[in-house]
């Protein structure tokens, strides 16, 4: 497990890009935390980290959003509106799972039973004028990914 503290939106789309660079090419992040918290901020620093330049919005409406990068396909979901787990079935999940691809999924309880297991679960709670980041490892490779966070922004 890694905390992480970060004072405001800049400094947490940095971690994000941080994260980017230890990502490999299949692994599922949960994201977790209040309206608010800054999940799609996260979210916005991995793509960027990735070299994704266009607008990162949540897919609040539509539920998935793909971004088509030159080494890589991420998908980030927004299950906040889910009526069921299985309209994921409907929305084409299974298909996204049969090639290499991230996955950034925030509000994962709403998919629950229809999801692909967490590598990495990441919980963000507000504090004051920051937001703590509290990364749980879910997967061996996670945990590797962990190991080889940069010193820097321990926390």
């Amino acid at each position: 497990m890694l905390t992480l503290e970060a004072a405001g939106e800049a400094q947490q789309e940095r971690l994000g890009a941080r994260l980017a660079a230890l990502l490999p090419a299949s692994f599922v992040v949960y994201l977790q935390g209040d309206l608010g918290a800054g999940k799609t901020t996260l979210v916005r620093g991995v793509l960027r980290g990735m070299g994704y330049q266009g607008r990162v919005r949540s897919p609040t409406y539509t539920l998935m959003e793909p971004y088509r990068l030159p080494r890589r396909s991420v998908w980030h979901l927004d299950l906040y509106r889910l009526g069921d787990p299985e309209e994921l079935e409907y929305l084409g999940l299974r298909d996204l799972l049969e090639e290499p691809v991230v996955l950034l999924i925030e509000w994962p309880e709403r998919g629950r039973g229809m999801l692909p297991p967490a590598d990495l679960v990441i919980h963000i709670t507000h504090r004051e004028e920051a937001r703590r980041l509290r990364l749980e490892p879910r997967s061996e490779a996670a945990g590797a990914l962990l190991k080889r966070w940069p010193d820097e922004v321990n926390g």
